[in-house]
């Protein structure tokens, strides 16, 4: 099982997982999962690393409805300046190829800030840590396991 997983585990925390068939010509892998699951694009939540300035990495979770707003992740981090980190990154950082990226068991610990619009639901859908495996959990629980910070950063 994938790292992602294996830290539910571990947490003893309830979850359910779900898989569909990736299609690896899809062009949009949150659109993909949230259209094969039959969820909500507002209750599916995209992995995305931001770099900042500074060279340090950090996880925003946002939902696949909407785009990570950079500007109010730096305001709120208190940061100069992020971009999107390259891809090359991303996978070194969180040991996730890009489409599987989990905010769970990633490799190095990484600051997490999840969009406030995750507490509108009892439970959420991310990435499992591999392309065609979402994993469904409250956000308070995700929020506990990755020390996540609750922001608005969608737009």
């Amino acid at each position: 099982m994938t790292p992602a997983v294996n830290s539910l585990k571990k947490a003893k925390v309830r979850y359910t997982l779900h898989s569909y068939d990736h299609d690896p010509a899809s062009k949009s892998y949150g659109e993909e999962a949230a259209q094969k699951l039959n969820v909500s694009f507002d209750r599916l939540f995209k992995t995305l690393v931001a770099a900042g300035e500074d060279g340090t990495f950090m996880t925003a979770l946002v939902p696949v409805s909407k785009q990570l707003d950079l500007k109010a992740l730096v305001k709120a981090t208190g940061i100069k300046k992020a971009e999107m980190a390259e891809k090359q990154d991303v996978e070194r950082v969180t040991g996730y190829v890009l489409g599987g990226v989990s905010p769970l068991g990633q490799k190095k610990k990484l600051a997490v800030f999840m969009d406030t619009s995750a507490r509108n639901f009892d439970t959420i859908f991310v990435s499992a840590g591999r392309r065609g495996l979402q994993i469904e959990i409250s956000p308070k629980d995700l929020a506990r396991l990755t020390q996540a910070v609750f922001l608005d950063i969608s737009r």
